[in-house]
């Protein structure tokens, strides 16, 4: 007879006291028992937590390598375009030079050929 109707008391608490204690046992082994799959699983957890951290420490500095690729490109290009803009200034500037040499030179031709011509008159008619 499980539940007599003439519990006392002092009789119901050293039931509740008995089944405490038994859930308590029971708690304490079925914790016991975990122990190794809980250690393994905790083991797995730092695991993924250390492949995660790798992978994310790779990916930063794939993303460092980038930037300092692109970095080093546009440095690269913008050297390439200020060359450019230099080899075309010298070139106007050179052509510039050249046109003007040009132009000196075709007045002091002209000019000789006034002389000469003037030469020429001034021998005709003397």
């Amino acid at each position: 007879m499980k539940n007599a109707r003439n519990n006392e008391l002092a009789d119901r608490r050293s039931a509740a006291t008995d089944a405490k204690a038994s859930l308590l046992t029971a708690y304490r082994a079925a914790k016991a028992a975990a122990e190794p799959s809980q250690l393994a699983r905790q083991a797995e957890r730092i695991s993924l937590v250390e492949a995660r951290e790798a992978r994310r420490v790779e990916r930063e500095r794939l993303k460092l390598e980038e930037r300092a690729r692109l970095e080093a490109l546009a440095a690269q290009k913008q050297a390439a375009i200020e060359a450019e803009a230099v080899a075309e200034i010298e070139a106007r500037k050179s052509a510039e030079n050249a046109r003007i040499s040009r132009v000196i030179e075709d007045e002091a031709a002209r000019k000789a050929e006034r002389d000469r011509r003037y030469a020429n008159r001034k021998a005709r008619r003397a």
